[in-house]
């Protein structure tokens, strides 16, 4: 298979906790607890590891290379974040010190809460997207790579909606020509991978992909792509639970999220514009489950002492028989990169074989992962259902052996 490049802007908490736990398993001191592809499915009566089935790339393949707004290298990141166990960053010191990050693109005005120091410089957008390809050709050169794919792990931007400037490829390259804040440094990185052929995910609930300009270029360079927002901890249990609910036909009258976390997406989702961006990703999933739309309320709480171990607190009315009215408590104590890196890694691995069959545009089998999937057409419901989403990525694998 060779080598594959994941490339990675956000190089923080859920990046470093990648790139530890794959050299960790590479050295077999860990497992890829987590990891679709490291699972097992039934096939020909028979459970093969789907990574056997889709003939998908080791872990072993894989180069790491990314961007951050701090010039470090993922072992001091992996120590700074204190995602994981002291003794097992310290197993594989020599090869997250070689992973360093890069310049990063990066503008405060889309992430209020953060600054930037280790950040590139250009008279506009367009000339930045430029300076990520420059970046990309030369990873790949020093590397001896051919193949890459791109998963974006940077922070939650301000909320934004589509304008004239993403309806197509053309209004899109001239509104970076002319720095219109209406292109966000998000959609620079994606504009480089896809112009470049390279695969990419939206591992954030910007507003990234999903946009009619990008389609069109992913459809022009056969370049798969997919988002956003990686589905880990409260997300994950209302994709669980709701559906049980629904084929109980027990109703739901209301359902309260709240969460509290320590990390830098915490510290960033303190910021009420990038709140907005995850509140419309979290609140975007019990109505396509439910088939109507209860009472839903999502808040995030940034609260230092926690770190990386994101609490996630949910209250469910529910109705029964004759209107009866009850209630469901989930307290689920989370480690929030935990639950995201194994997604990271499967992802990409799944991209970089949907190149390799030539699948082109929006890939809306690999919906499992992301708590707002996008679709193929702008009214379309996507299908939110944990085990309808597991069926259909089950289904594609299949198809892919």
């Amino acid at each position: 298979m060779g080598k594959l490049g994941l490339l990675i802007p956000g190089m923080g908490a859920i990046t470093s906790t990648v790139v530890v736990g794959t050299y960790a398993i590479r050295k077999k001191i860990a497992e890829p607890i987590g990891s679709f592809t490291h699972d097992t499915i039934e096939i020909d009566g028979k459970r093969k590891l789907v990574k056997d089935v889709a003939k998908l790339h080791s872990l072993d393949d894989i180069v790491f290379g990314g961007w951050d707004i701090e010039d470090i290298s993922m072992y001091e990141r992996a120590l700074e974040a204190k995602v994981l166990e002291k003794e097992l960053i310290e197993s594989v010191k020599e090869e997250a010190s070689s992973v360093r990050t890069m310049p990063a693109v990066f503008d405060k005005e889309y992430v209020k809460k953060l600054d930037g120091s280790f950040v590139k410089k250009g008279k506009n957008k367009f000339e930045l997207a430029e300076q990520v390809m420059k970046d990309i050709e030369d990873f790949k050169k020093k590397n001896n790579i051919d193949e890459c794919v791109m998963i974006w792990n940077g922070s939650t931007e301000v909320y934004m909606e589509l304008t004239d400037n993403h309806k197509d490829l053309k209004s899109f390259e001239k509104a970076m020509k002319n720095n219109s804040p209406d292109i966000s440094p998000s959609m620079i990185y994606a504009y480089a991978a896809i112009k470049m052929g390279i695969p990419y995910a939206n591992g954030a609930p910007n507003l990234t992909v999903d946009m009619p300009a990008m389609v069109q270029l992913s459809e022009e360079t056969n370049t798969p792509i997919i988002g956003k927002d990686w589905k880990t901890g409260q997300t994950l249990m209302k994709t669980i639970v709701a559906p049980g609910l629904r084929v109980r036909n027990l109703r739901v009258d209301g359902w309260f999220s709240t969460n509290i976390l320590g990390n830098r997406d915490g510290y960033v989702l303190d910021d009420p514009g990038s709140f907005k961006t995850k509140e419309v990703s979290k609140l975007s999933v019990l109505g396509s489950i439910l088939g109507y739309e209860p009472f839903h309320k999502v808040r995030i709480n940034y609260y230092p002492p926690r770190g990386d171990n994101k609490e996630g607190w949910d209250n469910i009315d529910i109705s029964g028989f004759l209107g009866y009215p009850m209630q469901i408590k989930i307290d689920f104590l989370c480690r929030d990169s935990i639950l995201a890196a194994p997604l990271v890694l499967d992802t990409a691995l799944l991209l970089a074989r949907a190149k390799q069959k030539g699948y082109k545009g929006v890939q809306k089998w690999l919906s499992f992962f992301f708590k707002s999937p996008q679709t193929t057409k702008e009214d379309e419901m996507p299908i939110h259902s944990i085990f309808q989403q597991y069926e259909i990525l089950v289904n594609k694998v299949k198809e892919m052996a």
